[in-house]
């Protein structure tokens, strides 16, 4: 388990860079024309992830909890696979999806992947215990809990700053255009 929570830290890095440098910064996709879609998408796959870092690494999903969080891990790739497409035609006007952006989704996909792959024999598991939440049987470094906790601050925080704009409430596109997003 404590291999699939720093994997899922690592991913939280690469997610943090990514949102920062590439979806702020270099395409600024919150004042964006067009990227309703896209950040529909993140805001959505950012809400799981808050939930899944809060949660996590303080508690066991057993039961009937095994398969809301499977399913919370299986939204997120089904999520992720529509974002690869909808990016391509939302970033068309700035030349597509910058070539270290999609080096750097690769690299997410294969930690997303050894996570899940060091996640699912303990979701088996848990999914045959009785239905409930409880404190991991195994010891979690408390610093792995803090910095999981913080990211998933982190990530609540962009997710709704990405609905905010995808709705295009006023400010939504805020510091990059004064008009919100166009749909």
């Amino acid at each position: 388990m404590k291999t699939a929570l720093w994997l899922l830290a690592l991913q939280g890095a690469f997610g943090a860079f990514d949102t920062v440098y590439y979806h702020e910064w270099r395409a600024r996709l919150p004042g964006l024309p067009g990227a309703r879609p896209e950040l529909r998408l993140h805001a959505a796959r950012a809400l799981i992830y808050a939930v899944v870092f809060g949660l996590l690494p303080r508690v066991e999903w057993r039961g009937a909890w095994a398969y809301v969080l499977g399913a919370l891990l299986a939204a997120e790739i089904v999520i992720t696979l529509r974002d690869f497409v909808v990016e391509d035609d939302v970033r068309r006007g700035l030349g597509g999806v910058f070539a270290g952006e999609r080096v750097t989704h690769a690299l997410m996909a294969i930690i997303y992947g050894a996570m899940l792959a060091n996640l699912l024999p303990a979701l088996d598991v848990w999914r045959r215990e009785a239905t409930a939440l409880v404190a991991h049987a195994e010891a979690v470094p408390a610093e792995l809990v803090w910095v999981l906790t913080l990211m998933s601050a982190g990530v609540a925080a962009s997710g709704l700053r990405d609905a905010y704009a995808a709705f295009g409430l006023p400010g939504g596109a805020w510091p990059w255009a004064s008009e919100g997003v166009k749909a």
